[in-house]
């Protein structure tokens, strides 16, 4: 690896180890052995590598998401794959705490970093067709209306779980609770039964 990898693998490891907004250029150069000038040179600002670190760990969860989803891919029974895929979505929140942890302490920051609303904005539209396509065990979906709602949907679901697990993993909700939470609010607003 170069400097530009071994800073993005180092700003990566600072995310998890010490939060978004507590790691310092000094602790990224350090992580990647590299002088604190290679942060100017390849990426412009500690912030500016700290984004890029932030959007790659994010895409390394969604990968290993998909990874343990293609177990649920061959469940035929929706009801089955929904609590399925969620017990599994479950499953990865302890490899992947400091992301999530890091991932709320930049959410707090967005009203004060321009490029990284900008770039948790661009990246809305395609993790809401990944979600859509990962929960339905598809490699992948078409760009319309109904997926970008389902992802939606998905996506709503899945930073309030992580909010829950962060704040008390012992208290969060199954796949079957969500299942049941799905159902009533289903038949309330809906009408269905």
């Amino acid at each position: 690896m170069g400097n530009r990898e071994d800073l993005l693998a180092g700003a990566k490891r600072c995310l998890y180890e010490k939060g978004y907004g507590r790691t310092t250029a000094r602790d990224i150069a350090s992580a990647a052995g590299v002088s604190l000038a290679a942060i100017g040179y390849h990426y412009g600002s500690k912030d500016a590598l700290m984004n890029q670190a932030m959007m790659a760990a994010m895409g390394e969860w969604g990968d290993a998401v998909g990874a343990v989803l293609t177990e649920t891919a061959g469940v035929t029974d929706p009801r089955e794959r929904f609590v399925a895929a969620w017990d599994r979505v479950l499953e990865t929140f302890a490899e992947y705490r400091g992301l999530w942890t890091a991932q709320f302490e930049a959410l707090a920051q967005l009203d004060h970093a321009e490029e990284l609303r900008a770039m948790f904005d661009g990246a809305q539209k395609e993790a809401r067709l990944g979600l859509s396509a990962i929960f339905q065990g598809l490699p992948e979906v078409p760009d319309t209306p109904d997926e970008i709602a389902r992802g939606t949907f998905y996506q709503a679901l899945l930073g309030g779980l992580a909010a829950q697990w962060v704040v008390s993993p012992d208290q969060v909700p199954s796949g079957k609770d969500f299942l049941r939470g799905l159902q009533l609010v289903s038949e309330g607003v809906l009408g269905t039964g």
